[in-house]
């Protein structure tokens, strides 16, 4: 039986099958390390994570405490907030070597644009979080992107695909480099990886188009943004929900 413990390697990054979500093993918190960052790190809805682990708003986790990956719990909305509440965010967790793979999520039907620059899906504005050529598109078999790389320059301005708050800013997800990641609503999170430097603090409110961070290479070998909308924390096609170029 595969067993994945809070001390493995990190040898999966280097799996180019890799896809979440992780549902055996389990984690072991670590100082600073928040539910939100380790449900995205496993990709698994935080929600969906904590009641599997009798863990109840406002989430909060302790040193040393297990989480169990290989139990299944149920998605609760949390009444007149769709965000979580903050707490310290630090280092990552790391994982084992692991391959797993999921099909591409169903994205729901696009409405009219509100305007020439942006796109209504899921009742969320949509609009492009960089102007630049889309070098690698989102795939769930071969090499997996579970996002969209759009090239450009080190220091270009990387803004909110969509109006939210800002639920991770910071550089403890390995692979990902300096990351946004933005909380649109009890479903959609949208996610900015590889910025030189990120402008905004977490628990903070932004807009759609709103420059949040700029463009760099922190994370990967060449400057550009990845970008990545989820869904109840699973991976979905950008190009189904960002406006026609």
């Amino acid at each position: 039986m595969l067993f994945l413990s809070g001390c493995n390697t990190n040898a999966i990054y280097q799996d180019d099958l890799y896809n979440p979500p992780v549902n055996w093993g389990t984690h072991v918190v670590k100082k600073g390390e928040t539910l939100y960052g380790i449900a995205w790190r496993y990709g698994r809805d935080y929600r969906e994570l904590g009641d599997a682990n009798g863990i109840r708003p406002p989430w909060n986790l302790r040193v040393g405490q297990v989480l169990r990956l290989d139990r299944k719990g149920t998605i609760r909305s949390a009444a007149g907030s769709s965000t979580p509440p903050r707490v310290p965010a630090a280092k990552a967790p790391s994982r084992g070597s692991v391959s797993a793979s999921r099909p591409p999520a169903k994205a729901p039907s696009a409405l009219p644009s509100r305007s020439s620059g942006s796109q209504t899906v899921a009742n969320i504005h949509w609009r492009w979080p960089h102007a630049g050529t889309v070098i690698a598109k989102y795939s769930t078999s071969g090499k997996v992107n579970k996002g969209i790389d759009i090239v450009g320059n080190p220091g270009d301005a990387v803004k909110a695909a969509a109006d939210g708050n800002v639920v991770y800013a910071g550089n403890g997800l390995l692979g990902y480099g300096n990351l946004i990641i933005v909380n649109h609503n009890e479903h959609y999170l949208s996610a900015y990886a590889h910025n030189r430097k990120i402008l905004v603090q977490e628990g903070e409110d932004v807009k759609a188009g709103q420059v949040i961070a700029e463009l760099g290479s922190s994370g990967t070998d060449k400057p550009m943004l990845h970008f990545e909308i989820r869904k109840n924390g699973n991976p979905v096609d950008p190009s189904r929900y960002l406006p026609r170029r």
